[in-house]
């Protein structure tokens, strides 16, 4: 693939420092992230894969905005990350849902901060529900719905207002495998159909996941997290279940976990 002269979302040498907490520490930080590399085409989806406490969640906080970092730099369409980006939807494994407001009302919440009128976000939310499969449940709490459907109605609520990247923090980890595996295939669908791709950065801890979903997959470090490998999942789409089963899926597969056992007995050996 021959590289294209503009990125929709670049991180350079990215580093993140957290204090150590106590007297006896004063002064004195951890590093979770240093030299994090990472660039992302528009309209790709990428997932990041890596040991626990790598800092996968902390760069995406980082891209969010919703953190900061103490070297590096960190674009978006060129433009460097300071604070929160309108542009970026975040969603999180828990649903955050408001649980008074219906599903419909919780999706048009986003709509209203950004000043959009009522009657354009009550039929902005009301597609975008139809797109996830829950228009019949608009008028239904949070509690009456499952977890799979809360985790929907999380997408949706992000979806609305239509920012051009969105990322996700392992949206599905709390869910069973099937339900799993069901809205694995219900994101790429909701992806494909857009007039536009959004450009996608989801952060898993499941290589299978992260296969299914990903043109690419950033494989991490251990803590202090940088990327050390960028492999390429050369599947086609649309991709259905049958995709899993594939030889190229197993292949992937073993090439990802290999380079994942290296940093676990890495990290072993240190103990």
């Amino acid at each position: 693939m021959s590289a294209p002269a503009e990125w929709k979302i670049e991180a350079k040498q990215v580093a993140k420092l957290y204090p150590k907490s106590g007297r006896r520490s004063a002064g004195e930080a951890t590093a979770v992230l240093d030299g994090f590399d990472l660039r992302i085409r528009s309209g790709e989806f990428v997932s990041l894969l890596g040991p626990s406490g790598c800092g996968k969640s902390t760069f995406l906080n980082i891209l969010a905005g919703l953190d900061s970092y103490n070297g590096g730099a960190v674009s978006v369409d060129g433009t460097r990350v300071v604070g929160i980006n309108k542009n970026v939807g975040v969603v999180f494994q828990g649903y955050a849902l408001f649980p008074w407001l219906t599903a419909q009302k919780n999706v048009e919440v986003g709509l209203r901060v950004r000043g959009v009128g009522k009657a354009e976000r009550r039929e902005r939310a009301a597609q975008v529900l139809r797109s996830v499969g829950l228009a019949a449940a608009a008028d239904r709490l949070p509690h009456q719905l499952s977890g799979g459907m809360r985790q929907r109605v999380a997408i949706a609520r992000v979806l609305a207002y239509e920012p051009e990247v969105l990322v996700f923090d392992e949206p599905f980890a709390a869910l069973d495998a099937q339900t799993r595996e069901f809205l694995q295939g219900e994101l790429l669908r909701i992806w494909e159909s857009g007039a536009t791709k959004k450009t996608i950065l989801f952060v898993t801890h499941s290589i299978d996941e992260a296969i299914f979903l990903s043109d690419r997959i950033a494989v991490m470090t251990r803590a202090p997290g940088r990327v050390k490998a960028l492999i390429d999942v050369e599947l086609p789409r649309p991709r259905g279940d049958s995709a899993r089963s594939s030889e190229d899926f197993v292949h992937i597969r073993q090439r990802v976990a290999r380079v994942l056992e290296e940093e676990v007995h890495i990290g072993n050996d240190d103990h």
